[in-house]
């Protein structure tokens, strides 16, 4: 007979793949980072010291990195032809499910971020990361009109981009990538497990997150207050650049509401969960 400890772990294990899997999708969905969602469901520091201090994050985080790892897995490749059906059908619904789980997390990325107090410099970075980041996403998805030729090396380009999101919250490539007519592509050639796609830009991922881990973390380090205050302007920031203006009808847009809140209420039970975890464990 299983104890309380080994049901904290078995949900704590279901929690983590579910995250995961969010985290890979928001890495593909229009407008959200999925180093934003990495963040707010409490996964991205130890990611980032895994990546930078393996010998001692390993043997603290290790029980989380296989769900973690077999979520994202699901989210960015298995969910790749899901969430291409899902935008098909309507791009507006899933961008307000994925709106509802960022807001979900908001009160508990604000406490995070004031854990170590709240400056004077801590405001200012919140105000200037979330101006410099909405004036930069409205201008490339609503005022830049660039296309591209799709290739290997845009293809790489686009895993440099992916490879940012994750290391840097608020990165949201996949904007950018819609913006040179790229993502279309992209998603479905993740789909349908094309070899370039997949030669040219998982690479191109994973080079980048190796190469800029040990420069965030050195920075969170320094200036924690700082950051995290910054990457709260950017979670702000990104979510109100994304919203719909545009519904087809009443059916849209309430379809729209019931999955933001839907979304919410995930967001709320994963943050329920961690404190029951915490609590018990």
């Amino acid at each position: 007979m299983s104890g309380p400890r080994d049901q904290n772990g078995m949900i704590r294990w279901l929690r983590d793949l579910l995250c995961g899997a969010l985290i890979g999708a928001g890495a593909i969905l229009p407008g959200v980072s999925g180093g934003v969602l990495a963040v707010v469901f409490d996964i991205y520091r130890p990611f980032m010291e895994i990546l930078t201090h393996p010998k001692k994050a390993l043997p603290k985080y290790w029980k989380w990195i296989l769900p973690v790892a077999l979520g994202w897995c699901a989210g960015f490749m298995g969910f790749a032809k899901g969430i291409a059906a899902a935008i098909n059908v309507s791009n507006t619904v899933t961008t307000w499910l994925f709106i509802g789980l960022i807001v979900g997390t908001v009160p508990s990325l604000y406490r995070e971020a004031g854990k170590e107090g709240r400056s004077v410099w801590s405001w200012v970075s919140l105000l200037v990361c979330a101006f410099s980041v909405f004036a930069g996403l409205f201008y490339v998805s609503r005022i830049v009109c660039v296309s591209v030729e799709p290739n290997f090396w845009w293809y790489n380009f686009c895993g440099v981009l992916w490879g940012m999101g994750i290391v840097i919250p608020g990165m949201t490539s996949s904007s950018v990538m819609m913006a040179l007519d790229l993502y279309q592509p992209m998603l479905e050639g993740l789909a349908n497990l094309d070899l370039l796609v997949l030669s040219a830009s998982l690479p191109g991922m994973l080079l980048t997150i190796f190469l800029l881990a040990r420069l965030v973390t050195w920075f969170f380090r320094r200036f924690y207050s700082v950051a995290f205050h910054g990457i709260f302007g950017i979670v702000l920031a990104s979510t109100l650049v994304i919203i719909p203006t545009a519904y087809s009808g009443v059916g849209e847009a309430a379809c729209s509401a019931l999955f933001c809140v839907g979304g919410f209420l995930l967001a709320f039970f994963l943050a329920r969960l961690d404190r029951r975890i915490q609590g018990n464990s």
